[in-house]
């Protein structure tokens, strides 16, 4: 099963993917995947001493928009390019942030669910020129604006009902 795992900077997307690992799914977050393939080599490199101390960094500033644009030139002319890269050894992505690259997954069937992570009673939104995907683009939306013990049961809930749902064997 793949599944992407979206939402606005800092709402719980990648507390959501280490929770769904203890559940048996692995997952990359795209920041970081991008920092490895594309953003740390060509940008990075000159700006930081490694991948991880850029990566850390990318909330800071005018970051944030310069990897989505960045991102953008990664996945040219193949907006799908960097989900297929990380689902090609995970069954999760973390962090998709662009509507045409959504698009562009949609149209190939790559993802079986979009899960979109929403905190926003409690956290601003993320710009629009670095987030345009919508929830209501997602087939499911997780609140994330209680608190940590509810956010974390409401992931073990539906990460059993994907565990169901991915289960290749049926007994009749």
């Amino acid at each position: 099963m793949n599944i992407l795992v979206t939402g606005h900077g800092r709402h719980g997307k990648d507390t959501f993917c280490e929770v769904l690992r203890y559940h048996g799914l692995t997952f990359t977050s795209s920041s970081l995947q991008a920092a490895k393939n594309y953003i740390f080599p060509l940008w990075g490199k000159y700006r930081y001493d490694t991948i991880e101390e850029c990566y850390n960094d990318r909330h800071t500033g005018d970051n944030r928009a310069i990897w989505y644009k960045l991102i953008q030139e990664y996945n040219t002319p193949d907006k799908s390019r960097l989900a297929r890269d990380i689902l090609y050894r995970n069954d999760v992505y973390c962090g998709m942030r662009c509507k045409e690259e959504l698009s562009a997954c949609d149209r190939i069937y790559l993802f079986d669910i979009k899960i979109w992570v929403d905190a926003s009673d409690r956290l601003p939104p993320e710009s629009s020129d670095s987030m345009t995907i919508t929830k209501d683009m997602c087939d499911i939306i997780i609140e994330n604006n209680g608190s940590l013990d509810e956010f974390l049961s409401k992931i073990a809930y539906l990460a059993n009902i994907l565990a169901c749902a991915n289960k290749t064997e049926v007994l009749i």
